[in-house]
């Protein structure tokens, strides 16, 4: 599956759940390089998701971003699938 199409039916997933603001981010010569494709606040905490396709692998500088979120105490993480996301969702409720 496309990375594309994953990050379309992560978005849509994430349209649809109460307390949360979701956007996919753009790549372009003003934009930090490196930032997950997808930042999100649900309930009040900040979630990245860098979407790859199943065998896709994190380049060394979005390893160092997800990891400075983190850091931060922001909650960032390489997604393959909508299931992926779904389960952190319903991780991050019980926080």
């Amino acid at each position: 599956m496309l990375e594309k199409t994953i990050t379309n039916k992560i978005l849509k997933f994430l349209k649809t759940q109460p307390n949360c603001f979701a956007w996919k981010t753009h790549g372009d010569s003003f934009s930090q390089a490196g930032i997950p494709d997808i930042i999100c606040c649900f309930d009040g905490k900040f979630l990245a998701f860098e979407v790859k396709a199943p065998n896709g692998k994190l380049s060394k500088l979005q390893e160092i971003i997800i990891e400075k979120i983190r850091n931060a105490n922001g909650l960032a993480f390489k997604v393959t699938s909508l299931e992926e996301v779904e389960k952190i969702f319903r991780e991050v409720s019980t926080i």
